[in-house]
């Protein structure tokens, strides 16, 4: 992250589906509630002075530009330390963002997207180089083996069938595999010439712990951020960059995918995932929109030290303490579908049918009887936890009595169906993370901090050509 007192768990690289999916840009935060009582920060004032930095340039008041270039030429491409990013690079992985946004991009936005991309492929290939110029190798059959468990994760199919989609959206295999290989090799990079001069005490482990046990109770909140660097110079502009991000969110763009390719945090890597952190451990300016969100809104872009952060609030809950929606759910779906053309007319009948029917089981013990009789399916699975549930749903379940259903829910086109609660584990009061997890999570901070550095330095010492 960019700041010092908070910290993230974020393990090395390791393939998730929550990871693959930030990876690909495949799967979307759609439809998410967004708080629209919440002001964004006000642009800064231009008669603000100048930080020292700045000062120090002595640059004039009302610079005069010379030579202004033509502002409908892009400089689309570029040779990084020799290196070559080509038009199709920046094009193929703009497609993988286009395709995980539900809102229409237009020419505008496509067109900062596109140089968003290149200053993203830019890094990624400082990394590559990096890696390689200290002997780190990520072969070609480890980079297929990655490809393969992401469309095994994401298809449930063979690799054949995630290239085919790649293909579709106007992306390629090549694209996202080297993009995999961009990653494994930072990873790998770090684990060898960061992470073994990062030390964390068993005393401030040991500290953290208490403050987490004087805690309990408390309210803590998973949030995700993309953070936008700006100086004195380029606030107006990264605030305005800000505000159009914010709108292509609310339209059903993913807070995922965004944040993967914008934001200038080390959280970028895993979508702007912050992790479960209390509101003390965020500045002041984020503290305070961050109380009043509910799950699933959004807010920004608000002004931070250093820049500007849109958060989005991914879930809440209480320090050391159970959370009912941590429960294990043995659940039956019982699923009633529709011959191909049935309109919504011609199923109403079979749907009043189906409800009743579903409300007198006695049971589960007798659905999958009462289910044939309805002409219905039933699929069972013993180990559901509530919070993975879609949100609408979540609550639903809580309420349920064993043997007991949700109201029908579906369409005709994907059938309509019910959740039959079989049975219900609670949880047990949390215990928070261990000190092993602890201590993890505050090395993996510390990483990411020395990563940004890095990445700040061989950016600085590059050679790039623009084309």
């Amino acid at each position: 992250m960019h700041r010092n007192d908070t910290f993230v768990s974020h393990s090395a690289f390791r393939l998730t589906p929550a990871r693959l999916a930030v990876m690909t840009g495949l799967l979307a935060l759609a439809g998410a509630a967004v708080a629209q009582d919440v002001a964004p920060a006000p642009a800064p004032a231009s008669d603000e002075a100048p930080a020292a930095e700045v000062a120090a340039l002595n640059l004039p008041q009302g610079p005069t530009t010379f030579l202004a270039p033509n502002p409908n030429v892009r400089r689309a491409t570029a040779k990084v330390n020799g290196d070559i990013i080509t038009e199709t690079d920046i094009s193929q992985r703009v497609a993988l963002v286009v395709a995980a946004s539900e809102a229409k991009i237009g020419a505008e936005e496509l067109g900062r997207l596109r140089l968003q991309v290149l200053r993203n492929l830019i890094d990624e290939t400082l990394q590559i180089q990096e890696a390689k110029a200290a002997e780190i190798e990520v072969g070609d059959d480890e980079v297929n083996q990655t490809f393969a468990r992401v469309a095994q994760q994401n298809f449930g199919q063979n690799p054949a069938a995630l290239d085919g989609y790649l293909t579709r959206i106007g992306s390629s295999a090549n694209s996202l595999k080297r993009q995999i290989r961009g990653e494994l090799s930072w990873q790998r990079l770090l684990r060898r010439n960061v992470q073994p001069f990062i030390n964390v005490s068993d005393g401030e482990v040991n500290e953290t712990l208490e403050r987490l046990k004087a805690a309990k109770g408390t309210d803590e909140y998973r949030i995700g951020e993309i953070f936008l660097s700006a100086t004195e110079d380029t606030k107006t502009a990264s605030f305005e960059n800000g505000k159009k991000i914010v709108e292509q969110i609310r339209q059903g763009g993913s807070f995922v995918a965004y944040a993967r390719q914008f934001s200038e945090a080390s959280t970028a890597a895993v979508g702007g995932d912050l992790g479960w952190i209390r509101l003390a451990q965020l500045p002041a300016e984020l503290a305070t929109v961050a109380r009043d969100l509910g799950a699933g809104q959004l807010v920004g872009p608000v002004e931070v030290p250093g820049g500007f952060s849109i958060l989005y609030m991914i879930d809440k809950r209480q320090v050391l303490t159970a959370d009912p929606r941590d429960a294990l759910l043995s659940l039956k779906q019982i699923t009633l579908t529709f011959p191909k053309g049935a309109t919504q007319a011609s199923a109403a009948p079979k749907v009043v049918e189906f409800t009743r029917g579903v409300q007198a089981m006695k049971g589960c013990g007798e659905a999958e009887t009462a289910a044939a009789a309805l002409g219905a399916t039933v699929v069972g699975n013993d180990n559901i936890k509530v919070r993975d549930l879609p949100a609408p749903l979540q609550e639903a379940m809580l309420k349920l009595s064993l043997g007991e259903t949700t109201p029908p829910f579906g369409s005709v086109e994907d059938g309509v169906r019910v959740l039959m609660l079989c049975g219900r584990d609670d949880p047990q009061t949390g215990a928070g993370p261990s000190f092993d997890e602890l201590m993890a999570q505050m090395e993996d901070d510390r990483v990411n901090k020395r990563a940004q550095i890095y990445l700040r330095d061989l950016r600085r010492d590059a050679v790039i050509d623009y084309n």
